[in-house]
């Protein structure tokens, strides 16, 4: 985990098209008849009876990217259909899979680029022009089909996908040890295209903790969850280097995150969460499981006040003492990254104004930090008077 803080340094990066030559047209399931049913009928009804027990949640933002387990079926299968159940009725053209690599190692990320992936349910193509835009061996982005011969953590993905949508094709992606290059690359052209294709999404695919007794899964699932939910990959880097948190796509997930802030995105919700005990009873070596989804969505009146109101109370607080207040903010979208201006009147005049263009702290935070210049560092004013207040 240790590599994750130095892939977060953003550069601009120029990308580097290559020959896609994959190997062999058809990419033949791997874990059908393990992971999941290898018969199209079993296969079938399987799917479509979680999904019948998984209710789609009403969100008024913009679904950005999901987050899904990837364990067999008969462990993680129904929490994983509370991520698909929000895709129903939705026009998806293409899913961008982003999954760990568990079979071999590499360096930089792996896309399969040509062709489909097959199961009992049939084939999915590869969106291969997408693919090739993604390509780039000097950030270590390369074909390498072998990455996924055995791999199961996009494969398993597919039969919801095939249940939920209609017509989509994919780009399968495997993350090995990752590169500040190979971050960068991806996050800035998954970005783009993203940004301009409303019928895309992206999908990491991961599961939580590993073999912990069923407290310590959910203290640290809950961890790892909390910093989810506000877009927070700092505050998740902190908890994988530290042990409070686990996840074994990590690095799926902090590309997602990153790619899905880049997008706007200020909060994810939890559709469900669950561990192998629910299903086992053995409680004492669990497994996690989360389906999440992340969104874009405008702030609530009762978000606009408390920003409003942590805005004010920092100005009084600064102009009178000349600390700075602490706040306990348990909204997500205001503990997300955001930017804001702060805006002073005095009497129906200006008296100070300044913001952030970019988000690069947590909104709540840019709140505080721009009352205080506001009040003391615009050079237009003198410093805000206690008098004033």
């Amino acid at each position: 985990m240790r590599h994750i803080a130095v892939i977060l340094t953003a550069v601009s990066l120029l990308l580097t098209t290559v020959p896609l030559g994959c190997k062999g047209e058809i990419k033949e399931p791997s874990v059908a008849g393990a992971f999941y049913p290898a018969q199209k009928e079993a296969l079938k009804e399987m799917v479509d009876a979680f999904l019948s027990k998984a209710p789609k949640v009403k969100h008024g933002g913009k679904l950005i990217a999901l987050i899904t387990p990837h364990a067999g079926y008969q462990f993680s299968g129904q929490v994983a259909a509370y991520t698909y159940k929000q895709l129903e009725g939705q026009d998806i053209d293409t899913v961008v899979l982003i999954g760990p690599s568990h079979s071999k190692r590499f360096q930089g990320a792996s896309v399969y680029a040509r062709g489909s992936f097959r199961t009992p349910l049939g084939d999915v193509r590869i969106d291969e022009h997408l693919a090739g835009l993604l390509i780039n061996e000097k950030a270590h982005i390369v074909v390498d089909p072998d990455a996924f011969g055995e791999e199961h953590s996009l494969e398993v993905q597919i039969p919801f996908l095939q249940r939920t949508l209609k017509r989509f094709k994919i780009v399968p992606i495997l993350i090995g040890s990752p590169t500040r290059e190979s971050f960068e690359s991806l996050v800035k052209n998954l970005t783009r295209f993203l940004m301009n294709n409303d019928k895309a999404i992206i999908i990491a695919s991961t599961d939580l903790s590993h073999y912990h007794d069923y407290q310590t899964a959910m203290r640290m699932d809950n961890n790892v969850i909390g910093s989810i939910k506000s877009i927070l990959i700092e505050e998740l880097n902190g908890h994988l280097m530290k042990g409070t948190g686990e996840l074994c796509g990590a690095y799926p997930v902090i590309y997602t995150m990153a790619i899905a802030r880049e997008l706007g995105a200020n909060n994810g919700l939890l559709y469900k969460y669950a561990h192998s005990g629910d299903v086992t009873g053995e409680r004492s070596h669990v497994v996690g499981y989360a389906a999440m989804g992340i969104y874009r969505s405008d702030l609530t009146k009762e978000e606009k006040e408390k920003l409003l109101f942590i805005a004010r109370e920092t100005i009084k607080t600064y102009v009178s003492s000349g600390e700075a207040p602490s706040f306990d903010v348990k909204h997500p979208k205001l503990r997300a990254h955001g930017a804001a201006f702060v805006t002073i009147n005095r009497n129906g005049s200006l008296r100070g104004c300044v913001g952030h263009i970019k988000p690069f702290m947590p909104l709540y935070q840019s709140v505080v930090r721009n009352a205080i210049a506001a009040s003391s560092k615009d050079l237009r004013f003198p410093p805000l008077r206690k008098k004033e207040l």
